[in-house]
């Protein structure tokens, strides 16, 4: 697959047009200004090193090179480009809560905002680590198994929202086994699972998961978002979730439930209101777990065309060097041009 990375720069191709418009007027003028001076055929006599052809000739080279430089500075890309890596890291998943309670706005842009952007942070921080992400609401998927494809993770990251989930609600067991079920059974590495929720659980059995899931050699670090105060939530539309009585409902952060699953997993709870502060806790904590050496197979969407577009510019502008616009003496029998 082929592609641009700017596409908007190929809009500088239309210089080229106006180059070939300018170069013709001017071949005419001159045309003209040889006419005043006596018959062209006879100047042609007159002047036998002039080659009108050689003038040609380097003015469609330098087109070609300036064709292919806008092309180079839109990026041209294609196909997809695997490099195999050797990595020294533990295995993570996040887990994502995007029920309808983290449209809240409570924390800015709001909380599932503020989540993806915590996540986002973290696959940049886990470069040397095999990543997994899992969505939750009333029940939970795997988006993606633990892989090293950080533009993967990224890309599902990207297109969270609670529409994702068509069971609402908030069902944190249900994410905590899902998570679980996606790590591998290596017990020479360490294994985290990262929860990112308002931990506004509607189901019981979430640290009884975490307890699960702790024997098994999984850390399970809570990252909790929103506040207790709490707001709204929003429907999209300018108005607020109500219950059946006509009530804006209020969601709130539930903090308690939040360090329980936190403390049944071996993990710590951290609340994400100073986001710098709290990736420190987590990479600290992170740093400590075991790690192990694995080869992994990294994935690039795009591989840049630079070198070949560049390598073609250079062998158009030598061309153009190398042609002269009069006849060279020495290659006088050689009729390349008139």
């Amino acid at each position: 697959m082929f592609r641009f990375a700017h596409p908007l720069y190929l809009y500088l191709l239309l210089l080229i047009p106006l180059a070939v418009f300018a170069y013709i007027m001017l071949q005419r003028r001159m045309k003209k200004s040889l006419e005043r001076f006596g018959d062209l055929e006879l100047l042609r006599h007159l002047m036998p090193d002039v080659s009108t052809s050689r003038r040609n000739v380097k003015f469609v080279l330098m087109m070609f090179a300036l064709g292919l430089l806008v092309v180079l500075i839109a990026r041209p890309q294609f196909g997809t480009r695997n490099e195999e890596v050797k990595r020294s890291g533990i295995e993570a998943v996040i887990a994502v809560d995007v029920s309808n309670s983290m449209l809240c706005e409570d924390v800015a842009p709001s909380r599932l905002e503020k989540s993806k952007m915590i996540v986002s942070k973290l696959i940049e921080q886990l470069d040397e680590d095999r990543v997994g992400l899992v969505a939750f609401a009333g029940t939970a998927i795997t988006l993606l198994p633990v892989t090293s494809d950080y533009v993967s993770a990224k890309m599902f990251l990207e297109q969270l929202h609670p529409s994702t989930i068509s069971l609402q609600g908030t069902n944190l067991s249900e994410a905590v086994n899902r998570a679980v079920a996606g790590f591998s059974d290596k017990k020479t590495v360490g294994r985290a699972l990262i929860l990112i929720t308002d931990a506004e659980d509607n189901e019981d059995g979430a640290v009884e998961a975490a307890k699960a899931a702790q024997e098994k050699g999984i850390r399970i670090f809570v990252l909790s978002v929103g506040t207790p105060a709490g707001g709204p939530i929003p429907l999209g539309n300018g108005e607020y979730k109500k219950d059946l009585s006509g009530n804006t409902v209020t969601t709130k952060l539930n903090e308690q439930v939040g360090k329980q699953i936190a403390k049944a997993g071996n993990g710590i709870y951290i609340n994400v209101d100073h986001t710098e502060q709290a990736q420190l806790a987590l990479e600290r904590e992170i740093d400590k777990m075991q790690k192990e050496d694995v080869l992994a197979t990294m994935y690039s969407e795009y591989d840049e065309q630079f070198v070949a577009v560049t390598l073609l510019i250079f062998l158009f502008l030598i061309a153009e060097i190398c042609i002269m616009e009069k006849k060279n003496p020495l290659f006088r029998n050689i009729k390349l041009f008139r």
